[in-house]
């Protein structure tokens, strides 16, 4: 049977995912991408992971590929926001207990800039790369998941 192409999004899996490796039989609750979205929003894959939805409905499969997709960022920051942060987070200014900001970032994804990055195993937690803190915009790079090819065994999306 040929493969799959699936997209597990980091946000999903480091909320609800278990990390995997090539090889790995894994089975996941996946939905069917529309054609239309699958080039931007998908990274071409055919089927995404859906882990807040039905669960009861599984795609069981062998991990033949696994490719982590670096997406480019054009980052504007909101001056204020960041001053207010830099305060929160000066150890000299004697702020008690949990300060909560909002993020002095917004974050543009640039279309058709990402690249692919051979893995043999998907990390449960992606490291962002964080912008400057100087007024910008800045242009940066994120993990956003992984882009797999499964092998299914089992009923597809």
């Amino acid at each position: 049977m040929a493969g799959m192409r699936v997209f597990y999004e980091d946000w999903q899996m480091e909320c609800c995912g278990r990390p995997f490796a090539v090889g790995d039989e894994v089975a996941w609750p996946l939905v069917a991408v529309d054609p239309g979205e699958r080039r931007d929003r998908y990274y071409g894959a055919e089927a995404w992971v859906e882990n807040h939805g039905d669960r009861t409905r599984r795609t069981t499969g062998r991990v033949r590929a696994i490719e982590l997709v670096r997406q480019e960022y054009v980052v504007h920051t909101d001056r204020r926001a960041r001053e207010r942060l830099d305060r929160a987070l000066d150890p000299d200014a004697g702020s008690e207990g949990t300060v909560v900001l909002p993020s002095p970032y917004h974050w543009e994804a640039v279309p058709g800039a990402y690249a692919l990055q051979t893995a043999d195993s998907c990390p449960k937690w992606f490291d962002p790369d964080e912008p400057g803190p100087g007024p910008g915009p800045h242009r940066t790079h994120r993990t956003v998941g992984a882009l797999i090819t499964l092998e299914p065994t089992a009923d597809g999306p």
